[in-house]
């Protein structure tokens, strides 16, 4: 890693970001980008289901009267009121991304304002894929710079980094040269916020659908020439390294930038769950899906977390609702084990409410930090009964970069919660557009087949 930057970093990666073409992305990088887009879909449908959705549809119907932007899995709402709900439906029910070296969320920044500008536009597959890609990039590199700095500092990242990346991805659809690229971060640092005080409650999840909101309103003033810095990441009183992270480490934000891809440390979740979880579940995972475990004849199910990991998920034995189950690892653990699954109808109320696994997330699951785990790292230990035991380590969760998860596979989460949202037709049309992504035509037609099946009257109509 070098330790001299090439230029200053805000304008460094303005510059990327407004030169990126596509055949300046590998082939590898395309298709996982492809990969999280079509993933990021499968959880805007499925946040549909989640429990402050009505409340957040309200708020970005409110914002604007006009229609002239598609909602996943919904109907149209104003250009802001459209990507700030998709921005929601994407962690509404907390499957979506995570970038493992920063704990922070990018797809619910990045995604929605480039949908919707280029749908607006009418741009090209194509056009999106860069343009997605400059915006995962250009999030992901900034972070590495404030972390884990920031974090110790009780910032949260979605709604710190997320407007750079939100900025990057429509500034690159609207062709910005790199001086209006760096204005629009300058207005994008601006509206950096969120901190980890919000933790515990769906204000977390504010945060990200607020960052792609700050991105489209950097970019689109950025885009009326307003003035702003063009430093803004280095600048001596107030910038993102010194103010966030006590200076940071802007070296690393541009180290190999186009040559190593930062993006790709973007890994996807199979299962719902809290994000840090998931290396736990994967452990668990190759245990009940090797062996026969019959969970009334399991004594205990010790589980290893590292301190970070225990400090945010290890203390929600008696999780209250819907929102304590999905970050808990005491119920995440009891039910993956008793059921043997995990997706979004283990986190209703007619499952995480029975008294046996409410019972069995308090006296039958022991979580502890581990010192010698780190990040994701998780251990788990299965006692029976009898005296036997099985144990497993997840080092890699499944869609992590070293473990990742097959297009099938994610292809496979995109059908599961599509179900009874899209039209039956719509469905296999979506997963062809995004696996070709470079060859779509329009943008607009894909946000055509996102939107909500029509609903049937009673005569069997359309409404």
């Amino acid at each position: 890693m070098p330790t001299e930057m090439p230029g200053e970093p805000t304008q460094v990666l303005a510059d990327f970001a407004a030169s990126l073409k596509y055949q300046d992305i590998p082939v590898k990088v395309r298709e996982h980008v492809k990969n999280v887009l079509l993933d990021t879909l499968a959880c805007a449908v499925a946040g549909h289901q989640g429990e402050e959705t009505g409340q957040v549809s309200a708020f970005a119907s409110a914002l604007a009267e006009s229609s002239e932007s598609s909602v996943l899995g919904g109907d149209r709402l104003s250009l802001a009121g459209a990507t700030l709900l998709n921005g929601y439906l994407i962690t509404a029910v907390t499957m979506c991304d995570i970038h493992r070296s920063t704990l922070t969320h990018i797809t619910p920044e990045v995604v929605p304002p480039a949908l919707a500008i280029a749908e607006r536009d009418g741009m090209s597959g194509r056009d999106l894929l860069v343009a997605l890609a400059a915006g995962f990039e250009v999030m992901t590199r900034i972070g590495i710079g404030i972390y884990p700095e920031a974090r110790q500092k009780g910032w949260h990242g979605p709604g710190v980094l997320g407007p750079f990346g939100g900025a990057a991805a429509v500034g690159r659809l609207l062709g910005f040269d790199a001086e209006t690229m760096a204005k629009a971060f300058g207005l994008a640092g601006s509206q950096s916020a969120g901190t980890f005080a919000a933790w515990g409650t769906p204000t977390v999840k504010f945060h990200q659908c607020r960052g792609a909101l700050s991105g489209l309103m950097a970019a689109l003033l950025a885009e009326q020439k307003f003035l702003a810095t063009k430093e803004f990441l280095t600048a001596k009183d107030g910038g993102l390294y010194s103010t966030y992270a006590g200076g940071g480490r802007p070296e690393v934000a541009t180290a190999d930038l186009g040559k190593r891809w930062e993006l790709e440390q973007i890994a996807l979740r199979l299962w719902p769950s809290a994000s840090s979880t998931q290396g736990m579940n994967t452990a668990l995972f190759d245990l009940v899906e090797k062996h026969k475990i019959d969970p009334d004849q399991v004594k205990v199910l010790r589980v290893g977390l590292s301190k970070t990991v225990f400090d945010l998920h290890g203390g929600l034995a008696r999780y209250k609702a819907k929102f304590d189950a999905l970050i808990s690892a005491h119920y995440t653990a009891a039910v993956i084990l008793h059921d043997r699954e995990l997706t979004l109808s283990q986190f209703e109320p007619a499952r995480y409410d029975d008294p046996k696994l409410r019972k069995a997330s308090v006296e039958q699951v022991e979580v502890h930090a581990d010192p010698a785990l780190t990040g994701v790292q998780s251990t788990v230990e299965i006692e029976m009964k009898d005296g036997s035991k099985l144990s497993a380590r997840s080092d890699h969760p499944r869609g992590s970069y070293e473990n990742p998860l097959s297009r099938v596979q994610i292809e496979g989460k995109f059908r599961t919660y599509a179900r009874g949202v899209l039209s039956d037709a719509h469905v296999g049309e979506v997963i062809d557009a995004v696996n070709g992504l470079e060859d779509l035509g329009s943008v607009s037609a894909l946000m055509e087949m996102l939107r909500a099946a029509p609903k049937r009257t009673q005569s069997g109509k359309a409404a």
